[in-house]
């Protein structure tokens, strides 16, 4: 496909999106270049098996499809764009991504927010409660996390409305009500479940390729001045529950097969249904704000893998379904300029950012993008997420 080499987006990723086609609806795409392939519109060039699944306006029937129909599908895709012969059956299915408006990539069914960076977790944890351990007990034990709203989750692109909550008031003063004065970002990373589990049996750490069909970045907007509030005893609520953006592009696992990495070494050992502790992923995040990198974190370093994740998030017996999104929490590495969110880069507010900010002011634009290595021995680039923040409105 001319244009696609050394973008990113070659036929060596080929990441699925929903997209508002001109006259004609939703419909499901992948990405290939500057270009949305329509689906739908080569149905009839592609496996019998999925073609049910590309006449849906939404995503949901094609990535819970079984992992062998899938895969076909992806193979059909590659062959028709890669062969100069199918170019005229391609061509008139083909939109320029400027011409296209991209929506909400999967219909959100449950949300989990891991904690999973034990970079991220110990700096927050010297802030939060400077006076005791960093890291909570359990921490190194279990992968940490709490369910979100599966309602405030939006596409990339999509303005943030500053939330107003309660926040803690001057010493000896009880609490104030009013905007966010604490605005943050949080880079993460989501990984998103296609097919199902059954409700009762716990999901084993082996398996996660037989449920999570592809990555996608997230950020989880915080509320600070009101998650410093609330948070205990139960932990997030109206902090983080007014935004969570996610990519428009969902990056098929496939395509992160020379991607995966050993992770960090974890001690102590983790209980027999946390082992093995599976690869994590070597995703290089950059965090911009109005256009400049301000931040550089490595998913390579999370502590707890997204086969430990799923596993534990299921071990109770609980089911995920076609749409979950479970995402790692803040990406944060061990430099300075490693660090996912302004909480870390501004040690709580106090040291400001090079341009005076400590916390996202109105108007600003913040995106977080990532890449990896490809199959095809270059890098592809994951869809990027971003979003710019609006006044609240009081």
């Amino acid at each position: 496909m001319p244009g696609a080499a050394g973008s990113g987006f070659d036929v060596d990723h080929l990441p699925w999106g929903l997209a508002e086609l001109p006259g004609l609806g939703p419909r499901p795409v992948v990405r290939i270049g500057e270009h949305a392939l329509d689906l739908a519109g080569i149905a009839e060039h592609l496996p019998a098996s999925g073609r049910a699944a590309l006449a849906a306006p939404t995503l949901d029937t094609l990535l819970a499809l079984p992992a062998d129909e899938l895969a076909a599908q992806r193979d059909a895709v590659r062959e028709l764009l890669t062969d100069p012969a199918h170019r005229p059956l391609v061509a008139p299915h083909l939109h320029p991504l400027a011409g296209i408006s991209l929506r909400l990539p999967i219909t959100v069914a449950d949300v989990v927010d891991f904690y999973a960076s034990e970079h991220h977790a110990t700096r927050v944890g010297s802030i939060f409660r400077p006076d005791g351990p960093a890291l909570p007990q359990a921490w190194k034990h279990l992968p940490i996390g709490y369910h979100g709203r599966a309602g405030s989750v939006v596409v990339s692109g999509t303005p943030i409305r500053r939330p107003a909550g309660q926040r803690r008031g001057a010493p000896g003063s009880g609490p104030t009500f009013g905007p966010s004065e604490r605005l943050d970002l949080e880079a993460e990373v989501g990984f998103v479940v296609g097919r199902p589990s059954v409700l009762g049996r716990p999901v084993p750490v082996t398996a996660l390729a037989d449920h999570v069909v592809g990555v996608a970045l997230v950020n989880d907007w915080s509320a600070r001045d009101l998650q410093a509030w609330e948070y205990v005893p139960l932990g997030p609520f109206l902090g983080k529950s007014f935004a969570t953006s996610i990519a428009a592009w969902i990056t098929p696992l496939a395509a992160l097969e020379a991607a995966w990495t050993d992770p960090p070494a974890q001690s102590p050992e983790p209980l027999p249904y946390l082992r093995p502790a599976g690869r994590g992923l070597d995703l290089a995040l950059e965090v911009l704000l109005d256009g400049e990198v301000v931040a550089r974190p490595p998913f390579a370093s999370t502590y707890w893998t997204p086969s430990q994740m799923l596993a534990h998030l299921t071990s109770n017996g609980a089911a995920v379904r076609t749409g979950d999104l479970f995402a790692s929490g803040t990406v944060s590495g061990p430099g300075d300029d490693e660090r996912g969110c302004l909480l870390e880069l501004t040690r709580g507010g106090t040291v400001p950012l090079p341009d005076g900010r400590t916390w996202l002011t109105d108007g600003t634009e913040v995106t977080v993008r990532a890449s990896a290595p490809s199959t095809s021995g270059g890098r592809l680039h994951l869809g990027e997420v971003s979003g710019r923040i609006v006044g609240s409105g009081l």
